[in-house]
C-alpha cells in the first residue's frame, strides 16, 4: 500500500502502477483515464476492481481504429505469455460487456504527450500521470526493458489541477457512438465464434501474406501496354489469365518461369499472351519447339486466313529444337548460318522437359543444350526463359535441374537471397530422397510419404519458379459456368482381338518365342571384331563417363537389340502389316550382309545399319536409338561365326515373314474389328449428330495400312471423310478443296474448336475420321471429336493419357467423351510378361534418373519398366480413364507446390469485405469429424516462431510458420514437415465448416466454461511445441550434413513464448463435451 502523498513509479524497483490502482480502485470509484491504448489484458488484471466502479471515462489520443490501437487490443508482443493461455475469447467477451455497463468513450484528434490515470473516492482524489497508458506494459503487469516514468499524486492541489485539464479537454470534445463501437468491433473480432472456413482463410492470410503482390494484376502487369485489348487476352480464361499473370511475375522476378500446367488447359494459348505482353513492350522473342509442333506456333505468326489471332500480329521466330544442332541451312525463312543468336530478349522453350545436358557425342562439337545455354541466353542482351514442360516430375529430377538452369544462367548460388543456397545441392538432395522412397514396398510408396520425405527447398525452388495447375484444381477453383466444363469420361471400351479371322495364325506366345530366339546380328557388328582388334574399337568408340565410369560400345549394341526385340513386338501387337513391312526389312538386311561376305569385300569397311529402324517414338528411347553409325573393317570381323548367327536369323525371319504376308487385309481380325467399330459409332453417336474418331498408332506404317483399307470404304459406305496424319508429314485425306498439311487436316477435323467459319466460310464439308500416329498426341485442341481409339498399347501409359487429352479438354462442347483401347487377346499378366521377356538384359546409359551419369543394368526381373507399375497402370487403364496426376509412382507438380491453396486465398479475399489482416493472432473456430474416424479429435495450430535467437530456416519454405496437429491425448498425428496433408485437412473443413455447428459450440463451452478454462488446450499447445521443436531439432541435424543446410536447434527455441498462437482449428467428435 502507497502511503506517500506522492511517488516516482517506474514500474520496476521503485512500484508498478498495477499496484497502485488495485489499492486506489474502491466500490464506486470514477476513473477519468487518457491513453492512448486499451489492453483486454490490462482489463483482465483490474477486472474484479473495475467490475464495481461506478463510472470509467477513456479519453482517446488515438482512433480505435487505427491498425496501432487495434493490435494493442489483443496485446503486444510482451502479452504472448497471456495470449498463450488461449482463453482471450473469453476476456474480450467479459470486457465487451463492462464496456457497455461502465465506459464512456470520446476521441481527441490532437496527441496528447502524457498518459492519465485519475481516481475519484467520494472526497479523496489520486492521480498517476507519465507513461502509464492502459496496457499491461504501461502498468508494470509484464516485466518490459522500456524505463517508464510516471508521477502519483495524492495531494488534492496537485490532483485538482489535473482534473481540472481532464475535465477541461472532455468537455471540448464532442462524444461518438462511432467511437465505442470501433473498440467495441475489436473486441468483436476476438470472441465471436468463427467459422472452420475462417480460420482456414486466416491460417492462409498469415501463411501467404508475403505473396499476395504476385496475383495483383496492376503491380504485375504495366497495362499501359494494352495487353488487355489484345485478341488472344480475350480469348483466355479466369484461370489461364492468372497463369499468364503469375507467369510474367516470376519472368520479372526471377528472369524465367515454367508453366507445367495439365493436359489440355491450353499452355500454348498462356504462353502466346505472355510473348505478345513482351511484344508490346518491343522485346524480341524466339519459340523453341519440337518439329512436330513447329506449325502449331508460325500459324500464329503469318498473314493466312487460319490464324484466329492475325489482329495481334505476333512477329516471333520459330526455331525447331533441332536446328540448335545446325549451324547452316534455313529454318523456315530463318538463314541459321547468319542468325545473331543472342540477341532474343525472351525465349520461349515449348516442350523444355526434352532439354537434357548431355555430354557431347564424339562427332558433335556443341550439343542443343550447351548452344541455347552460351549462344542464346548468356550471350548478348539478357534473355527471360518461359519453359512449357510436362506436368509429372516422375523420377527425373535432373530435367527440372537442366530448365532451372535455364533460368538463373546455370549460377548455382542464384537463388540465394531467396534461400536457396545451392540449386544443385537442393535437386541432388531431393533426387537421393526420391531414389530412396522408390525402394519403398506398394504399401508405402506413396505420393504423401514423398512429400513427407522431401527436403523443404525443393518445395521452395518449385514454388518460386513454376506454375503448375491440374484438371481437379481448375474445376475446384474457378467458376465452371464461366469456363465451360469438361466432359463425362466414359469408363473405356476394351476390345482383344486376334490377329487373323480364321484363327490359323500362329499364337503371340510362339511369335514372341521366335522373336527372342533372333540374334539381330546386324545390328551388333562390334559382337564380331576379332579379339586382337577389340582394344582398337573400344579406343575409338567406347566412352567415359564424367563418373569415372566406361559406357562400351558393345553394350550399346546389345541394348539396341533388345529395343529392337520390343520393336517387333509391339509392331506385331499393332498391325500384322507393320509386322511384315519390318520382317521383310530385316531379311532384306541379312541377305545384304551375307553376300558382302560372300563376295568377299575385306578390303571395304561395314556401317552398322540405321538405328532408326527401332521407330518407338517415345523421347523415353532418344538416348538409346540416337548415334553416329559405327564402322567396322570386315577384314577386322570373325565372318564365319558372324555368317552362322546372319543365317539363323533369315531361317526365323523367313518362317514369321511367310506367316505374316499370309493375313492379308481381307484376313485381319483387328481390321475388322475397327471397322466394325467406325461404323457403330458413325451411326450411333454419343453425342448428338458427332460422327468424329481420331484412331491412334503407335507406328506410321500401321497408320497407312489403316488409311488405305478404310478411308474409301468409309466415304463410301458411311458418307464420311478420312484424312491420315503421320510425323514425316506424308498426309492424306479424302476430303476435297483443302491442302495435305497438318494444320488444314485438323483444322477440317476440329472446325468448332480451331474456329474454321471465321478464316474460310467456304469450306462446308469435314473431316469425320482421323488416323494419326503420335505426332499429334500434344499440342492439339481436337475437342470436337468425342471419341478415341488407341488402335496399339503405347509401351508409356502417360502416352495412352496424352493422347485421350486432345478430346478431353475444357469448354468441351461434347457432354461425354469415350476411350476404345485395342489390346492383344490374352490376359493382361501374361501380356505383361510377354513384353518383359522380349525386353530381356538390357544396359543403357541413364543420364536422366540422378545428378550423376549412371550406367544401369536392367536384368530379366526388373525390366526396362518397374513390371508391377506397368501392370497396374494397364489395369487402371482398362476401366478408367484417369489424369497425369493421378499415375501410380509418378508424382506432379501439383503435389509439390502450395499455389491452389494461394488461389483459395485471393479469390475469397476479392469476394469478402472483412480483411483478414484484422484478425488478430489466437483466432479459433470448431469443427465436427464425428463420422469420420480417419479424423482423430484435437487440434490444428498454426504457430509462428518469435523466438528472440530463431534464425529463420531458410530451407522451410513457411518459415517462421509453422502448421502442426495433435490429437486430444497429446500425441503428434501430423507434424510440421506434413504441410500439404494439414492444409488439405483444413481445406476440407473450411469448405464443410461454412456456417456455425450449434452442437459442437454447445459441447466445447461445456467442456471449457465457455472460454474461460482452456487447460486442455494449452496443454495440447505444449505438446505441440514440444514434439515442434524436437522435430526441428531432428531435420537441423539432418541439414549439417547438407552443403548451406541450416539448423533448427533447441536454442532457437526457448519455450511455449517463443510461439505465438496465429491460429487453431478444434476438431471435435459430435457433441464430445469431456476429454
Amino acid at each position: 500500500m502507497f502511503k506517500q502523498q506522492s511517488a516516482i513509479l517506474d514500474n520496476k524497483a521503485l512500484g508498478n502502477v498495477i499496484d497502485v490502482l488495485k489499492d486506489e480502485i474502491k466500490p464506486e470509484s470514477n476513473l477519468s483515464v487518457i491513453s492512448a491504448f486499451f489492453s483486454i489484458f490490462a482489463y483482465e488484471e483490474l477486472k474484479k476492481e473495475l467490475s464495481k466502479i461506478d463510472d470509467f471515462k477513456l479519453l482517446l489520443p488515438t482512433h480505435p481504429g487505427t491498425e496501432t490501437f487495434k493490435m494493442n487490443v489483443s496485446g503486444t508482443p510482451l502479452d504472448r505469455r497471456l495470449r498463450n493461455r488461449l482463453n482471450m475469447a473469453y476476456i474480450a467477451r467479459s470486457c465487451a460487456d463492462w464496456l457497455n455497463k461502465k465506459c464512456s468513450t470520446k476521441y481527441i484528434p490532437s496527441p496528447i504527450g502524457q498518459n492519465l490515470i485519475h481516481i475519484k473516492n467520494g472526497d479523496e482524489n489520486s492521480a498517476i500521470m507519465g507513461s502509464a497508458s492502459f496496457t499491461t506494459e504501461g502498468l508494470g503487469i509484464t516485466t518490459s526493458k522500456s524505463y517508464h516514468m510516471n508521477s502519483y499524486y495524492k495531494h488534492n492541489e496537485e490532483v485538482s489541477s489535473l482534473v481540472k485539464w481532464f475535465n477541461e479537454l472532455w468537455a471540448s470534445t464532442a462524444e461518438s457512438k462511432d467511437i465505442k463501437d470501433s473498440i467495441r468491433s475489436s473486441l468483436e473480432l476476438i470472441y465471436s465464434e468463427k467459422t472452420p472456413q475462417q480460420i482456414y482463410f486466416i491460417t492462409l492470410y498469415n501463411l501467404f501474406k508475403d505473396f499476395l503482390e504476385e496475383l495483383d494484376e496492376e503491380k504485375i502487369i504495366k497495362t499501359q501496354t494494352g495487353i488487355k485489348s489484345t485478341t488472344v487476352w480475350q480469348k483466355l480464361y479466369k484461370f489461364q489469365r492468372d497463369g499468364v499473370l503469375g507467369a510474367i511475375d516470376k519472368i520479372e522476378k526471377y528472369n524465367g518461369c515454367i508453366i507445367a500446367d495439365s493436359v489440355g488447359l491450353g499452355k500454348t494459348f498462356e504462353a502466346l499472351a505472355i510473348i505478345k505482353y513482351y511484344e508490346l513492350r518491343n522485346d524480341r522473342v524466339l519459340v523453341l519447339c519440337p518439329k512436330k509442333l513447329r506449325e502449331n506456333w508460325t500459324l500464329y505468326t503469318v498473314n493466312d486466313k487460319r490464324n484466329i489471332l492475325s489482329s495481334d500480329r505476333l512477329n516471333y521466330d520459330v526455331l525447331n529444337h533441332t536446328d540448335l544442332s545446325r549451324s547452316r541451312g534455313m529454318s523456315g525463312e530463318i538463314n541459321l548460318a547468319s542468325l545473331n543468336w543472342g540477341n532474343y530478349d525472351l525465349i520461349v522453350i515449348d516442350e523444355s522437359h526434352n532439354f537434357r545436358n548431355n555430354p557431347a557425342r564424339k562427332d558433335e562439337s556443341v550439343t542443343r543444350y550447351s548452344k541455347l545455354m552460351d549462344d542464346i541466353i548468356k550471350a548478348g542482351v539478357k534473355t527471360k526463359v518461359l519453359m512449357l514442360s510436362a506436368t509429372p516430375v516422375n523420377n527425373r529430377m535432373n530435367d527440372l535441374k537442366n530448365q532451372v538452369a535455364f533460368i538463373v544462367e546455370a549460377k548455382d548460388d542464384a537463388l540465394e537471397s531467396n534461400g536457396i543456397v545451392s540449386i544443385e545441392q537442393t535437386l541432388k538432395l531431393a533426387q537421393a530422397k526420391f531414389n530412396t522412397w522408390l525402394k519403398l514396398d506398394d504399401e508405402h510408396r506413396t505420393t504423401a510419404s514423398l512429400l513427407e520425405t522431401l527436403n523443404f527447398d525443393y518445395f521452395k525452388l518449385l514454388d518460386l519458379l513454376t506454375i503448375a495447375r491440374s484438371r481437379k484444381h481448375i474445376e475446384k477453383y474457378y467458376d465452371i459456368s464461366e469456363i465451360g466444363k469438361f466432359p463425362e469420361r466414359l469408363p473405356p471400351f476394351n476390345i482383344k482381338t486376334g490377329i487373323e479371322i480364321t484363327g490359323q495364325f500362329p499364337p503371340l506366345e510362339q511369335i514372341n518365342k521366335d522373336i527372342r530366339f533372333l540374334n539381330l546380328s546386324a545390328y551388333a557388328p562390334l559382337k564380331y571384331i576379332l579379339p586382337n582388334k577389340t582394344e582398337e574399337y573400344s579406343r575409338k568408340y567406347d566412352r567415359k563417363l564424367a563418373g569415372g565410369s566406361t559406357f562400351r560400345q558393345v553394350d550399346r549394341e546389345q541394348s539396341l537389340i533388345h529395343l529392337m526385340r520390343v520393336n517387333l513386338f509391339k509392331r506385331m501387337e499393332s498391325s500384322i502389316n507393320s509386322f511384315s513391312m519390318t520382317l521383310a526389312k530385316l531379311l532384306g538386311e541379312v541377305n545384304t550382309l551375307l553376300s558382302k561376305i560372300d563376295s568377299h569385300e575385306s578390303s571395304g569397311d561395314l556401317e552398322e545399319f540405321d538405328i532408326e529402324d527401332i521407330e518407338i517414338e517415345d523421347d523415353a528411347f532418344s538416348p538409346y536409338v540416337v548415334g553416329k553409325k559405327i564402322k567396322v573393317l570386315i577384314q577386322d570381323m570373325d565372318t564365319v561365326r558372324w555368317r552362322q548367327e546372319l543365317e539363323e536369323d533369315r531361317i526365323i525371319l523367313e518362317t514369321l515373314l511367310t506367316s505374316a504376308e499370309s493375313v492379308d487385309a481381307s484376313q485381319d481380325e483387328k481390321l475388322r474389328q475397327l471397322k466394325e467399330l467406325i461404323k457403330n459409332k458413325v451411326q450411333n453417336p454419343i453425342n448428338s449428330g458427332n460422327k468424329k474418331i481420331i484412331v491412334f498408332t503407335a507406328f506410321a506404317d500401321t497408320a497407312k495400312y489403316l488409311y488405305t483399307n478404310i478411308a474409301k470404304w468409309a466415304l463410301s459406305d458411311l458418307g464420311i471423310n478420312s484424312a491420315l496424319v503421320t510425323g514425316s508429314g506424308d498426309n492424306k485425306t479424302e476430303m476435297p478443296g483443302i491442302k495435305k498439311d497438318l494444320a488444314s487436316i485438323i483444322t477440317s477435323f476440329s472446325p468448332i474448336s480451331k474456329e474454321r467459319s471465321k478464316v474460310d466460310s467456304t469450306l462446308t464439308e469435314v473431316i469425320d475420321l482421323l488416323i494419326a500416329t503420335d505426332c499429334i498426341s500434344e499440342g492439339q485442341n481436337l475437342q470436337d471429336c468425342d471419341y478415341l481409339i488407341n488402335y496399339d498399347i503405347h509401351w508409356n501409359p502417360v502416352r495412352i493419357i496424352q493422347r485421350f487429352g486432345r478430346v478431353d479438354r475444357l469448354g468441351s462442347r461434347n457432354d461425354c467423351i469415350q476411350l476404345v483401347n485395342f489390346w492383344p487377346n490374352m490376359e493382361l499378366d501374361e501380356y505383361i510378361n510377354l513384353e518383359a521377356r522380349v525386353s530381356g538384359r538390357m544396359v543403357l546409359l541413364d543420364i536422366s534418373a540422378t545428378g550423376e551419369e549412371n550406367v544401369i543394368e536392367f536384368t530379366d526381373s526388373g525390366t526396362m519398366n518397374d513390371l508391377d507399375y506397368r501392370r497396374k497402370q494397364l489395369e487402371r487403364l482398362q476401366n478408367e480413364v484417369i489424369d497425369i496426376e493421378d499415375v501410380e509412382g509418378g508424382i506432379s507438380i501439383t503435389d509439390l507446390t502450395l499455389n491452389d491453396f494461394r488461389m483459395d486465398l485471393t479469390e475469397y479475399m476479392k469476394q469478402n469485405n472483412i480483411p483478414l489482416s484484422d484478425f488478430p493472432f489466437g483466432a479459433f473456430a470448431i469443427a465436427d469429424v464425428s463420422g469420420e474416424p480417419e479424423i482423430v479429435p484435437g487440434v490444428i495450430f498454426c504457430l509462428k516462431n518469435e523466438g528472440s535467437q530463431t534464425v529463420s530456416d531458410t530451407t522451410y519454405a513457411l518459415s517462421p510458420l509453422y502448421l502442426i496437429y495433435v490429437s486430444d491425448d497429446g500425441s503428434v498425428i501430423l507434424q510440421f514437415t506434413q504441410v500439404r496433408k494439414i492444409l488439405d485437412l483444413l481445406k476440407k473443413k473450411g469448405i464443410e465448416g461454412k456456417v456455425l455447428n450449434p452442437e459442437n459450440l454447445d459441447a466445447f463451452h461445456s467442456r471449457t466454461r465457455k472460454g474461460k478454462d482452456m487447460s486442455h488446450y494449452q496443454n495440447l499447445l505444449s505438446k505441440a511445441i514440444q514434439a515442434l521443436t524436437g522435430a526441428a531439432e531432428e531435420r537441423g541435424v539432418e541439414s549439417l550434413f547438407t552443403p548451406g543446410g541450416t539448423v533448427i536447434s533447441k536454442d532457437s527455441f526457448k519455450g511455449i513464448d517463443d510461439f505465438e498462437v496465429v491460429s487453431y482449428l478444434v476438431l471435435m467428435s459430435g457433441g464430445d463435451s469431456h476429454v
